[in-house]
């Protein structure tokens, strides 16, 4: 018996000590092949893929069910044609992993749920119901259209706010002699957002053995923001004349902070009739209001202190 208990404990070590070197050895090989993963793509090492959140997981498992209305939803495009789908996805960075057909079906699947509530509501008997019956499937059809548009829209004005701060970065590394593809990989991992998204996706096309040419159209393709369109255009015709690309990004760079500047001045100038309008129509007439209501209470008070009289 001892000598079995003995020969168990031995076989547990022994077990245990392969563990901990195979262990060891997994531990090796994943952080290698992160860093070939880093060193290729630009992307952090531990950050391969951004984590999803509880609310993005269950949204997926929700929209897994629009395939089922895709074939229908793209039949009932109203303001949502597919190719007009297609580059609100691109220019979104395509948010839960939304193809054309899912998205087309989510439109049909939420403007389902919608005449359910309506319905629901309707016999309850709640107030304005019958016009929930139409109301409730107009707002599941046109929700993910509008969601999808100030997602676009929102991911172009990060980049266009990012974007001088990140040329100033670029040209500060080519001007210390390294190259433009090892500059953009570097300087990436310091702007996270959709301008590492794109990016990184650029640098991925190129070690695919995508002309550099048609990387740079794709980024166009993908981003209608007009200063970043500037940059690649200016990025274009620079590889095409052999202008310094430093030059460029500084040039770039300087002509973004300028048009910034003059975007906040718009934007000041706007506001100012913005506040008149809302002073002259909101706040001055209840000023005016609340004087009038106070003057008409001190008469009808002092009336009738003279009548007591």
């Amino acid at each position: 018996m001892d000598a079995l208990m003995v020969t168990c404990l031995f076989l547990c070590l022994l077990f245990f000590a392969i563990f901990l070197k195979e262990s060891y050895r997994y531990s090796v090989e994943r952080e290698k092949l992160l860093t070939h993963i880093h060193e290729t793509t630009g992307r952090p090492g531990y950050e391969i893929r951004k984590r999803e959140t509880t609310s993005e997981k269950w949204l997926k498992k929700l929209l897994q069910y629009s395939d089922d209305y895709a074939a229908l939803g793209q039949r009932i495009n109203f303001f949502s044609e597919s190719h007009e789908v297609e580059e609100w996805l691109l220019k979104a960075g395509r948010p839960l992993d939304l193809s054309v057909e899912r998205f087309q079906g989510t439109k049909i699947l939420l403007a389902l749920i919608g005449v359910i509530v309506g319905t629901v509501f309707f016999v309850l008997g709640f107030p304005l119901a019958p016009y929930g019956l139409v109301v409730w499937p107009m707002v599941g059809y046109f929700l993910p259209i509008i969601l999808l548009k100030r997602k676009a829209r929102e991911r172009q004005e990060q980049i266009r706010y990012d974007l001088p701060e990140f040329l100033d970065t670029v040209s500060v590394t080519l001007q210390a002699g390294v190259s433009l593809d090892q500059s953009l990989r570097s300087v990436i991992q310091f702007f996270p957002g959709p301008l590492q998204e794109e990016f990184a996706r650029f640098n991925q096309e190129l070690d695919l053995g995508v002309p550099r040419e048609k990387a740079y159209e794709n980024l166009l393709r993908r981003n209608d923001n007009p200063e970043f369109q500037m940059l690649i255009k200016a990025l274009i015709q620079g590889m095409r004349l052999g202008v310094p690309i430093a030059v460029t990004f500084k040039i770039q760079s300087e002509n973004m902070r300028r048009i910034r500047k003059e975007l906040i001045k718009e934007k000041a100038a706007k506001a100012s009739p913005k506040v008149t309008l809302i002073t002259t129509f909101v706040v001055a007439p209840t000023a005016i209001a609340l004087i009038g209501g106070l003057m008409v209470l001190n008469i009808l008070e002092n009336a009738t202190m003279f009548s007591a009289w």
